[in-house]
């Protein structure tokens, strides 16, 4: 299935923003957990209905993880392997591809210290096991991307951190996504990407922003062909106070924008995760940042990152929320495409502001406006 609209190749859907049970941290669940297979389900409901063509999951949206038994997987007689069988088959039935896999290092309790970071190489060790088994699950779904998330790879207070190695061990936990998936000759994966964050669950991460992560990637990484990055946007950049037109520019300009995810936020404010276009800024930001894309001549996958507005989480439709959430992503994205295509090349005499205020008028239908009063 393709999508192929303006800059956008494929809309992805992950299993973490359909499955979301809509709690935060002043206030527990509002919705029932439903099962991965439950959200397989809805992910292929909505693949036909014409809102996505594919998806994306952490290892423990589809599958529980036990540090004890870290190759369940393995064995074709587990429960976890019939799961994953099960939601193949719902997945496949639908034609929904899957753009990424993501190892969830930010869950479990004993990496509340972090993960591929954590100071105890015990513990470094568990990590790189279950990034081992995601990478393993991916190929299963034949993923195009395994993606590394900051998590809890952070701090709160810098003077406890091993500043002279905690990058090493984030190169050597990196590194070894391309060596494991080379040696087990896995195919699927056309690459991998960093996606930054400046901060929560930890007071500070150590890649922030897009910038700090291509730098990583280009400075630190054996194989930085292979690795990108996918800012979240606007949520993780907006955070940090970044725009999201120059970081898809940036990255862009260093062939290091593998995908987008989407979402929209209130800068400067915690991780808001609203839906696209959804919230009191933002729109302008978004739209521009289309165009952007557009003008460079990028194309590739979008995939949602956000979940529902935890005020529209319908206890009484558990099932019919979720199916409205995914096609008002699947909305907002039509209309921001559209919004997007309306702007026009500026012309060269114009100042800035007379640009920006026609960019305005051209996305808004209002392109008869003179400021003459007569």
């Amino acid at each position: 299935m393709e999508y192929n609209k303006s800059c956008v190749t494929l809309r992805s859907m992950p299993f973490w923003c359909v499955g979301n049970p809509m709690s935060d941290p002043f206030g527990g669940a509002v919705l029932d957990r439903i099962s991965s297979v439950e959200v397989a389900r809805l992910i292929a409901w909505g693949a036909k209905e014409g809102y996505l063509e594919a998806t994306g999951f952490h290892d423990d949206d589809l599958v529980p993880w036990d540090p004890d038994n870290p190759e369940d997987d393995l064995d074709p007689s587990s429960e976890t392997s019939r799961t994953l069988r099960e939601i193949k088959a719902i997945l496949d039935a639908a034609g929904v591809s899957v753009n990424s896999a993501v190892c969830s290092l930010h869950g479990n309790k004993l990496f509340r210290n972090g993960g591929l970071c954590n100071p105890d190489p015990e513990l470094r060790r568990l990590a790189r096991l279950k990034v081992e088994r995601t990478l393993r699950i991916g190929n299963f779904f034949n993923a195009k991307h395994y993606i590394y998330w900051v998590a809890r790879d952070g701090f709160e207070v810098p003077l406890t951190v091993k500043w002279d190695e905690v990058y090493d061990w984030l190169a050597d936990g990196l590194n070894h996504v391309w060596d494991y998936i080379h040696e087990q000759g896995f195919t699927n994966y056309v690459g991998a990407t960093v996606e930054p964050k400046p901060n929560e669950p930890r007071g500070q991460m150590f890649l922030p922003t897009s910038g700090h992560a291509a730098g990583f990637i280009l400075g630190k990484l054996r194989h930085p062909e292979f690795w990108g990055v996918n800012p979240e946007l606007l949520q993780h950049e907006s955070m940090a106070l970044m725009n999201a037109v120059m970081t898809v520019g940036y990255l862009c300009s260093l062939n290091k924008l593998k995908f987008l995810h989407f979402g929209s936020q209130i800068k400067a404010q915690f991780d808001n995760d609203f839906p696209p276009l959804i919230g009191p800024e933002g729109l302008k930001e978004t739209v521009q940042m289309f165009w952007a894309l557009n003008q460079i001549g990028w194309k590739g996958v979008l995939e949602y990152d956000c979940h529902m507005l935890r005020a529209e989480a319908d206890i009484g439709d558990q099932i019919g929320c979720r199916k409205v959430f995914i096609r008002n992503c699947a909305v907002a994205t039509e209309i921001a495409l559209a919004l997007a295509g309306r702007i026009r090349q500026p012309e060269p005499q114009q100042s800035q502001s007379a640009v920006d205020l026609a960019a305005t008028m051209q996305m808004c239908g209002l392109d008869g406006i003179t400021g003459n009063r007569r």
